[in-house]
């Protein structure tokens, strides 16, 4: 087994037994640290990441279960595997449905114990760090900035749906909070000591959306070389958060539906049937009723997500909001980068409150940032001419999300040039990724002249 970065606790009262586990995991090239008892492991400082506790359930006055549970309540996140004897096994599976990754029955072969290690150390990986599977779960309505009616509106729309599990649909275009929507609707919700897990569906590879979604068994295809849990599992007892739901395959989309319907799945590459209980909670900026008339997205589909639709307005149309946002995001800032910055000149507050925003709340933060970056003084600097030129000519209009969705990106493009890449580039702007980018404009069939009038004609 090679080096993995992993860092395993060891807690076993048996010192022989201690001992000869660490020197196995040290052989396979992983650091090991060793504890005696229960309460010697919560005194010393948490687990670092990642990493992974092999934990002895029948352990003298603090047991194995009692340290889960504090381990819990101090929402500290490690994998566990315990080690148990025969005795203690439906003790043990308790355990495994209260959160643990897996159980071994003493005696277990070295083998068996590093694969054991491996697999949590991958489930660590997969849904903490690469793919952001628990967003913190101590959001509420302070992280949602305004006072606006548009805002009061969704937060009323919120407090009345949270507390139940029906499945909530967010519109709203690119960058206006709708992921702060879903996390408030979590955080507000009986399930809110329980996961809040999110997939973007737009930045998965289509062919991966179903592994991703619903996991795969080893050797359901080519490179999947351990099992894995998909987000549904990882999300049971909690809540599921799909971004960009429309961007679902077509032929991904009735797993889904019955996934949704019926409470169950099967892995890739499994007959086994997995039942979880997840509340959904989807968002797209994209016109669902468009892509049914199209053929792009299945109508029952959309009937079982739009149980109760909120509709996330842009900046554009809570511009009250602006001033408290500013404020806000130049605090934030000005408290990572260790600066003094008491006040926003007058005419540059105007200028923000007036500029167009395309982007929305994303692209407003992303020009904060910017300012407190060039501020040298207790004054905001802000280059006012930046917003000036970002003002689109002429203004365009959408009636539709797809038409939204295609001048907001023409409009990003417009106010920087053409750039897509780099520093105040479109996707920055757009808070999407260069390739992204490119893929929405050759799907939604942006050109050159679209947004570069002097491209339109033949230089001479």
């Amino acid at each position: 087994m090679s080096d993995t970065g992993t860092l395993v606790y060891v807690v076993d009262d048996d010192a022989s037994a201690r001992e000869g586990v660490a020197g196995l995991l040290r052989s396979a090239g992983l650091a090991a640290k060793t504890f005696a008892s229960g309460e010697e492991f919560l005194a010393a400082p948490p687990p670092k990441t990642p990493s992974c506790l092999l934990l002895d359930v029948n352990l003298p006055g603090v047991s194995g279960l009692d340290v889960q549970r504090e381990l819990a309540k101090a929402a500290v996140h490690v994998p566990i595997i315990f080690l148990t004897g025969h005795g203690d096994i439906p003790t043990t599976v308790r355990a495994v449905k209260a959160g643990a990754v897996n159980f071994l029955t003493k005696p277990y072969d070295d083998e068996e114990l590093l694969n054991a290690i491996e697999q949590s150390a991958t489930y660590y990986e997969e849904g903490r760090l690469h793919l952001e599977t628990e967003i913190p779960s101590e959001y509420s309505f302070e992280d949602m900035v305004g006072k606006s009616n548009a805002l009061r509106k969704v937060l009323e729309q919120v407090a009345i749906v949270a507390p139940t599990d029906s499945t909530v649909l967010l519109h709203g275009e690119t960058g206006t909070g709708k992921e702060l929507v879903a996390r408030a609707l979590h955080s507000l919700s009986p399930r809110k000591d329980r996961n809040l897990v999110r997939l973007n569906c737009a930045a998965i590879p289509a062919g991966l959306v179903e592994s991703e979604l619903f996991g795969h068994e080893k050797g359901a295809f080519t490179g999947a070389l351990i099992q894995k849990r998909g987000r549904f599992e990882l999300a049971d007892n909690g809540t599921l958060f799909l971004d960009e739901i429309g961007d679902i395959s077509l032929d991904l989309q009735p797993k889904l539906l019955r996934a949704l319907q019926e409470h169950e799945f099967e892995r890739l590459g499994s007959t086994k049937t997995i039942r979880v209980d997840a509340r959904l909670i989807a968002a797209t900026h994209r016109d669902l009723w468009a892509m049914i008339r199209e053929g792009k997205f299945r109508e029952d589909l959309f009937y079982r997500l739009n149980v109760f639709p909120i509709e996330v307005p842009p900046l554009r149309e809570r511009r009250e909001d602006i001033p408290l946002l500013v404020h806000y995001f130049v605090a934030r800032f000005a408290r990572l980068m260790e600066k003094r910055i008491g006040s926003v000149p007058a005419r540059a507050m105007d200028a923000l409150a007036n500029a167009p925003w395309p982007g929305n709340i994303r692209e407003l933060e992303n020009f904060i940032e910017r300012c407190v970056i060039l501020t040298q003084s207790d004054q905001l600097l802000v280059p006012t001419h930046e917003l000036v030129r970002a003002a689109p000519a002429p203004k365009l209009h959408a009636s539709t999300f797809h038409e939204a969705e295609r001048l907001a990106i023409i409009n990003a493009l417009q106010a920087c040039s053409g750039r897509i890449a780099g520093r105040g580039g479109a996707a920055e702007r757009l808070g999407l990724k260069r390739t992204t980018l490119q893929r929405k404009m050759s799907r939604l069939d942006i050109s050159r002249s679209d947004y570069n009038p002097e491209s339109a004609g033949v230089r001479p």
